[in-house]
């Protein structure tokens, strides 16, 4: 899912910051007084916020020079992948008319990489060359509209899009176009792997009891200062409102959640949402209303929620029983809402009424 960058308009920053970040902590703010010992340490990034809350191991945590670090580290990733930089590395690579090969960066290639296998993995319902489209449809970084292309347009962007239509080379690493004209967005992944990449410097400074958070996608290390897990909030998928719909305890996990109930226009009676459907070259179009994936990293969570969003409730819940990925679905029905848990969902989290 395309989310919003730190340079966007103030409207779109909005949109996207809440469009697919249907988390919050629970009450790291909020718990007993003998947990005060906690860090909480904040900042802005890719449109959004960050925040990170720690248990300080043993021998302290200076946490400005922490902070400096980490956004430090942020800084650098929005200078490579934002696609509203004119002069990211993504950004100067998308304004190559050419199909030669454009060196990238160690970070720039691992996303990449990692982007390529969850496409293959999910038969392309995960697509970074999908900008085309989302411009197209008016849910891009440029103009933004409440617009239905013709059918010649949509052929016409189609014919940018597909994830076969690039190749990465990692030694030395590099990519390149066999479409002169094709774009990629790492919006839906580069989120969850600044997460990941932020729980990388914890780590490496001894900080084992964390919770790193980047506009909704998070990972969880270790417990609580009370000893307690994680506790994880899900929102119900609601337009006007904002409520809990569960809440999970979570330790060592990372989380991301995707979708269509805050992006979207309507036009002629008909609800257009912005996750797209790179088989289609049009918002998918289903009852699923989000899904969350529990994984490892961060960034392949992120990634293997929007391919589910894009292949809807029936679709979404075969491949999760036979990919072993751990899901939790709210789905429409009617006017109500149902939940769908995969097999090993309750492996990572156990639900605890709100």
């Amino acid at each position: 899912m395309r989310r919003g960058w730190l340079t966007c308009n103030m409207r779109r920053l909005l949109y996207m910051t809440i469009c697919g970040c249907f988390l919050s902590v629970i009450a790291a703010a909020c718990q007993q007084q003998k947990n005060t010992e906690l860090v909480h340490l904040s900042g802005q990034t890719m449109g959004t916020t960050w925040s990170v809350v720690l248990l300080p191991n043993a021998e302290g945590t200076d946490a400005a020079g922490l902070k400096k670090r980490l956004q430090e580290r942020l800084d650098q990733i929005n200078r490579l992948m934002s696609t509203y930089d004119p002069e990211s590395e993504i950004s100067r690579f998308n304004e190559l008319a050419s199909t030669d090969w454009f060196a990238l960066s160690p970070d720039t290639a691992q996303v990449i990489e990692l982007s390529l296998e969850v496409s293959r993995l999910t038969g392309g319902a995960f697509d970074i060359s999908i900008g085309p489209l989302v411009d197209l449809w008016g849910f891009g970084p440029g103009e933004q509209g409440e617009k239905i292309p013709s059918d010649q347009q949509i052929r016409e962007g189609l014919a940018r899009v597909g994830y076969e239509k690039f190749l990465l080379r990692r030694n030395p690493a590099a990519i390149s176009k066999q479409v002169p004209e094709l774009h990629i967005d790492l919006s839906a992944i580069a989120k969850g792997y600044a997460v990941d990449a932020l729980a990388e410097i914890l780590k490496h400074q001894g900080v084992d009891n964390f919770l790193v958070e980047i506009g909704g996608e998070l990972q969880v290390s270790g417990h609580r200062a009370d000893g307690t897990p994680w506790r994880v909030a899900i929102e119900k998928p609601l337009e006007s409102t904002r409520d809990v719909a569960a809440i999970f305890p979570l330790t060592d996990a990372a989380l991301a959640t995707s979708g269509n109930y805050r992006n979207f226009f309507v036009a002629n009676g008909q609800r257009y949402a912005h996750i797209m459907d790179p088989s289609t070259g049009r918002p998918a179009r289903h009852k699923l209303a989000s899904v969350t994936v529990l994984d490892q990293t961060c960034a392949r969570a992120d990634a293997l929620a929007t391919a589910i969003m894009v292949m809807g409730e029936e679709s979404g819940r075969r491949f999760c029983e036979k990919n072993h990925v751990a899901a939790y679905f709210l789905v429409h029905v009617n006017e109500t809402i149902a939940v769908y848990t995969s097999p090993e969902f309750p492996a990572f989290a156990e639900e605890v009424k709100p």
